[in-house]
This record gives C-alpha cells, structure tokens and sequence, in this order.
C-alpha cells in the first residue's frame, strides 16, 4: 500500500456500527453503567485485592441511588442485585464520585 493511502477494508467501529455508540451514550446519560461503574465491578471482583463492602442500593420507589456503610441500621437488609445495576464499593469517595449519596438512616 502507497503511503498516504487508508486501507479500505479497516473501519472506524464509529462508522461499522454508529447504534452501537449512541445506544452506549443513551444507556449511560439514563443512569447506566459508567466507566467508574465498570472499574468498581473489576475492584469488587478481587481486581485490586480489597474488600468492597459498601452497598450501592437503587430505591424502587425513586430510582435515587444510595449507598450502606456497614453499621448503619438497615445495612444487613439491604441487597444487592446488579442486574438491576446495583453494585458494590470499596470507599464512600469511590460511591460520591459515581453519583450515590449516602443512606439517611
């Protein structure tokens, strides 16, 4: 190939498949998954080798994300299920900087 001269057969996965990045877009401005969301999940999985016990909870009422520190009153009750995007986290710093705030009780 002459220098100068794009390969034909190699493109953009913006061009292959521009859905596939607007509906990313879409899923993460309607409270999706973020970056911060996946590094979280890789941490929680052993990835760093620390301990996450901080419950991010999504309230079913309000769709507001909030998040159990171990000792607070309903931190035993409170479950965790990521397919409804709840996670865990290894810091209070880590669960403010996605977006949670803390549980009131």
């Amino acid at each position: 190939m002459r220098p100068g001269y794009r390969n034909p057969q190699k493109r953009s996965v913006l061009l292959k498949f521009p859905g596939l990045v607007i509906g990313a877009l879409a899923f993460g401005a309607a409270g999706g998954w973020t970056a911060s969301d996946m590094l979280a999940s890789w941490s929680a999985s052993g990835g760093s080798g620390q301990s996450c016990r901080i419950k991010g909870n999504i309230s079913i009422n309000t769709g507001e994300r909030i998040f159990h520190v171990p000792g607070q009153r309903r931190y035993a009750e409170t479950k965790i299920s990521p397919q409804y995007g709840e996670r865990w986290f290894c810091s209070k710093f880590e669960a403010w900087a996605a977006g949670w705030r803390k549980s009131k009780s």
